[in-house]
């Protein structure tokens, strides 16, 4: 009886290792250059640009543009975990908090909260090489 309850309990687990990935329950990777837009922002000069999120030495970390500047904005802060980003940037002297819930390889939906609220922003992952 134990046996066949052992058993039991060994094949359910590997089928739900196995089936993980056909639920969506598996891990995206964020690693890449991604195209946001942050409908509401304040200023129009905010509102779309890139952020690229590198992996090295076991953590992440993140580069932000945005449109129509070379200037890269270091985020600080930053962690994934359970299919979400976050990080902090300082702009104009002001700590911005963004989160961001991939809900998809290639699609990730989430908030920057400032000191004056926050705005949504939905972030499109570029094909590799872009």
């Amino acid at each position: 009886m134990k046996k066949k309850l052992l058993s039991i309990l060994v094949l359910s687990v590997i089928f739900t290792v196995t089936a993980m990935p056909f639920y969506g329950l598996q891990n995206n990777n964020p690693v890449g250059k991604w195209k946001f837009s942050a409908t509401g922002s304040p200023d129009p000069y905010y509102s779309t640009g890139t952020i690229e999120i590198s992996f090295a030495e076991n953590k992440y970390s993140v580069a932000m543009m945005f449109a129509g500047s070379n200037y890269k904005i270091s985020g600080e802060k930053v962690k994934f975990e359970n299919n979400t980003l976050t990080f902090s940037a300082y702009i104009e002297g002001e700590e911005v908090v963004l989160t961001g819930k991939m809900t998809g390889p290639e699609k990730m939906d989430g908030k920057a909260v400032y000191s004056q609220g926050e705005v949504k922003v939905a972030l499109a992952k570029e094909p590799a090489g872009k």
